[in-house]
């Protein structure tokens, strides 16, 4: 087992470096667990991973926030709604399959890589002409939406916020990176506490791991604010292109 846990740690780092970026870590943590905990349920998997992502997004959220400008009103009803449909989400899991719900995921991500790429300035900061109420509905909406995603599936939720964040807010990449660790936050809150009650945490890999995910998001997030929008905007594609072939993968390999 200690090999396995070495091995589950650097992935831990790798994903909360990532992740801290543009959202995406689960795509690197989640294979390596499913892969090296193949004795366990997937769904104690998936929990027990849940601690590692909350801990490397809680390191980055804590950069962003000392350099970045937040809405912290708006966050606040965010956090709130995503953490209440994240945990929606993981009750689903546990009954029924997520396996549905792919197929159309993987055209959509497509569709945002070739978008991204097309789009140089995509990802930049642009000006909405949304009233006030409707800003607050959109944020209400992304919340409910990939707050439950992340729930229920859970690999690219970060990457599909920063996608909001730009393409309905019009933040640019590194506010939108900012915000969505905040509510990223809140749907692993409540992803934890319902697996942490369901009883599906395995706290001595669980907790390893979590240092290691936290130094990756402290890393990852002083190197994005570093290099700012367009260095965020190149990882953003690779995120979208690994969460492509890990769907495709899913749907046709499998």
């Amino acid at each position: 087992m200690t090999t396995e846990l070495i091995l589950l740690c650097i992935a831990a780092f790798l994903a909360g470096f990532v992740d801290a970026i543009v959202g995406g870590g689960g795509l690197i943590q989640t294979p390596v667990g499913l892969v090296l905990l193949p004795e366990y349920p997937v769904a104690t998997v998936l929990g027990t991973l849940k601690i590692p992502a909350f801990s490397g997004t809680s390191f980055a959220a804590i950069q962003y926030a000392r350099t970045v400008k937040l809405d912290y009103k708006r966050l606040g009803l965010m956090a709130a709604i995503a953490f209440c449909a994240a945990c929606t989400g993981s009750k689903l899991l546990t009954l029924v399959s997520s396996s549905f719900m792919k197929p159309m995921l993987l055209v959509i991500l497509v569709a945002v890589a070739i978008y991204t790429y097309s789009k140089k300035n995509f990802g930049a900061h642009t000006e909405k002409d949304h009233s006030d109420t409707r800003q607050w509905w959109y944020a209400a909406g992304i919340s409910l939406v990939i707050g439950f995603y992340d729930g229920f599936i859970g690999p690219g939720a970060g990457s599909f916020l920063i996608l909001a964040f730009v393409t309905l807010l019009g933040f640019d990449f590194l506010k939108a990176s900012a915000h969505a660790k905040f509510v990223n936050l809140a749907t692993n809150l409540g992803s934890i506490l319902f697996f942490a009650v369901s009883g599906k945490i395995i706290y001595a890999i669980a907790l390893p791991m979590a240092l290691c995910n936290a130094l990756g998001g402290f890393t990852g997030a002083r190197l994005a604010i570093l290099k700012g929008n367009s260095f965020i905007r190149l990882l953003f594609l690779v995120v979208v292109c690994g969460t492509i072939l890990r769907f495709a993968y899913d749907i046709f390999l499998k």
